[in-house]
């Protein structure tokens, strides 16, 4: 059983693909995001890099977009052969651009002149006289007949690439939705002749629009959705569809939230942990650099039922399985190194990475799994598209600024000493006030770490430490106090 859930939230919209209660994919846009791929601009070229084979392109945002030779055309085609090639582009070129990666950091947008606008069953290419067929199509009868139909009936000049559900629809559906897109473009046309350079010429569909598309196929049982006027949008955006299956399209209108009732309030907050615990009981560890990311599969309470090569090797077999799913479920995009438990069988080796291949198949962004390193490393990539889940539902920690980690409670101690010996360095200081975290203040109770000052060079000062919950375990909070009768926090005591 299999269906699409989306949950419509005042911050965001979720959409969950769920197969026999299982979380398979999951896409979170915040209303307050803005996203960029698939939209179409009239870009400005800004200056061109020929050293680099790339130009920088003005289209209204705060930074440039990114154009890579390979992403330009030339006489309706997308050039190939970019060796030694100069950009036929100059600055100040008015070029109809769309965007097909994110911002990310300081990076700004790629864009491509190669315009897709794509369809429930097909993807029209309006500049490039072309006709493709999905990878996942693989019966040559039944991908020449599509073939064959489309030749007949696209516009001359146009490119044609049949999707994956392209198999599932009617001949008059594949027609009908391609009139729709050429329509589509002709707009699209017009306003790129009549609006100024950096305007936004088409902007591409919500979260939820995007993965009815580009997500349904026959074996999706029901659409579910928590917002009626989201459903009224798919009505008339899937027309066709929804005159065809009613009973396909679900509102939800239950108390209990969506996520809940199907079983998947857990799966949504593993997503954000590091560690993943397969079903064996091995566990993955999930870390994210600047550069790549790093996956390490560990054995865990899993001890196997023969010898330790054949566990090593089952345990490598479910996490392969475990880490293509997580790729899809996280986005997780670039480059991908994952650490399996080490195997001295060669055969071992190759199933693993076959198991691996095969579960990566099930992934529509585009992976390439580069094989093992000397070191025993398994090397791929994962096409990047949009933002990785993590940046999506998490922030930077305020406390330890993105570093994953804070000062111990007995450096926090030692750095008390130093600051102590500043306060006390004005004879005229003799009592201190000093507030700390809860954890600081009873390690140095516990452990007595400045019992050695306090008997030594602070033995004729007063020092009174206060736990405060609200303090962050980083900072030290001193007061110095003056007069014989002092005002002190019912917490405080007296440091030896």
């Amino acid at each position: 059983m299999k269906d699409i859930l989306i949950s419509v939230n005042p911050s965001d919209t979720q959409v969950s693909i769920v197969s026999d209660g299982e979380l398979v994919e999951f896409w979170v846009e915040r209303k307050n995001m803005t996203r960029l791929v698939g939209n179409i601009y009239k870009g400005r070229v800004q200056n061109v890099l020929n050293g680099m084979q790339a130009a920088f392109v003005n289209i209204g945002l705060e930074r440039n977009a990114f154009l890579y030779a390979g992403d330009t055309l030339e006489y309706g085609e997308i050039l190939k052969d970019v060796t030694d090639k100069k950009l036929n582009l100059k600055a100040g070129d008015n070029i109809l651009c769309q965007v097909t990666k994110e911002q990310f950091g300081s990076k700004g947008a790629r864009i491509t002149m190669n315009v897709t606008l794509p369809g429930r069953s097909v993807v029209l290419m309006p500049q490039i006289d072309y006709v493709g067929v999905s990878r996942k199509i693989t019966d040559e009868a039944v991908k020449q007949e599509l073939m064959d139909f489309v030749n007949g009936i696209k516009p001359e000049g146009y490119g044609i690439i049949l999707r994956t559900q392209s198999v599932d629809c009617s001949k008059e559906e594949i027609q009908e939705e391609i009139q729709e897109l050429v329509a589509k473009w002709q707009k699209i046309k017009e306003a790129n002749i009549t609006k100024p350079a950096g305007s936004l010429i088409y902007k591409e569909e919500g979260v939820a629009i995007r993965a009815v598309r580009d997500m349904l196929r026959d074996d999706v049982d029901h659409i579910i959705i928590n917002d009626r006027k989201l459903l009224e949008e798919f009505k008339v955006a899937f027309s066709a569809l929804y005159d065809k299956k009613p009973d396909l399209f679900v509102l939800y209108d239950e108390k209990e939230s969506m996520h809940k009732k199907f079983g998947l309030v857990k799966q949504i907050e593993g997503l954000l942990q590091r560690k993943v615990v397969l079903a064996n009981g091995a566990y993955l560890i999930i870390d994210h650099t600047e550069a790549l990311t790093v996956i390490d599969v560990n054995t865990g309470k899993y001890v196997g039922e023969k010898n330790l090569e054949q566990t090593v090797f089952e345990t490598n077999c479910i996490a392969a399985k475990e880490i293509a799913r997580q790729l899809r479920v996280r986005n997780i995009g670039g480059i991908v190194v994952i650490d399996f438990i080490d195997m001295d069988n060669s055969e071992h080796n190759q199933k693993v990475l076959d198991v691996l291949q095969e579960a990566l198949a099930f992934d529509r962004t585009k992976t390439s799994l580069i094989g093992m390193t000397p070191l025993g490393l398994v090397e791929l990539t994962r096409k990047k598209t949009r933002s990785m889940l993590e940046s999506v539902m998490l922030q930077t920690c305020p406390y330890c600024e993105g570093n994953g980690y804070v000062l111990s409670d007995e450096v926090m101690a030692g750095m008390l000493k130093n600051k102590l010996n500043d306060v006390f360095a004005c004879e005229d200081n003799k009592a201190a006030l000093v507030t700390v975290a809860p954890s600081v203040f009873n390690k140095i109770f516990a452990y007595r770490l400045l019992e050695k000052e306090c008997a030594g060079e602070w033995r004729d000062k007063r020092i009174y430490l206060t736990p405060d919950d609200r303090m962050h375990i980083e900072k030290i909070d001193i007061k110095v106090l003056h007069g014989a009768i002092l005002d002190l926090p019912d917490k405080a005591k007296m440091l030896y």
